[in-house]
C-alpha cells in the first residue's frame, strides 16, 4: 500500500490498515525508526493517576506475596489444582 508525507509531516493510513486494527480518530501511536522503517505502533495512555492506583495494588499484592499472605505458584497446573478444590 502506497502512502505519501503531506504538508506538516502528514501521512494518511490507508483505509484497510484503520479497519483491520480498529483503529478511530484520536488514538495515540509510538513512531519509531528502526532498521531503516518507520514504524507506529497503538498505544493505550492512561492518566497518571490511573497508574499511580495500578501501581499500589501492584506493591500490596508484592508485599502479600512475600510476606506469605497469598500462595503463590511455580506453573499452571499447581495453580488449576488449587482452583479445583474449592470446585
Amino acid at each position: 500500500m502506497l502512502s505519501e508525507m503531506r504538508a506538516r509531516s502528514q501521512v494518511t493510513m490507508p483505509k484497510e490498515i484503520v479497519v483491520s486494527l480498529g483503529l478511530k480518530d484520536g488514538d495515540k501511536f509510538e513512531v519509531f525508526e528502526k532498521d531503516g522503517m518507520i514504524c507506529f505502533m497503538p498505544v493505550a495512555v492512561y492518566p497518571k493517576s490511573y497508574v499511580e492506583k495500578l501501581k499500589t495494588i501492584a506493591d500490596k499484592a508484592v508485599g502479600e506475596f512475600e510476606s506469605g499472605e497469598i500462595k503463590g505458584y511455580t506453573n499452571m497446573d499447581e495453580l488449576i489444582a488449587d482452583l479445583n478444590k474449592n470446585v
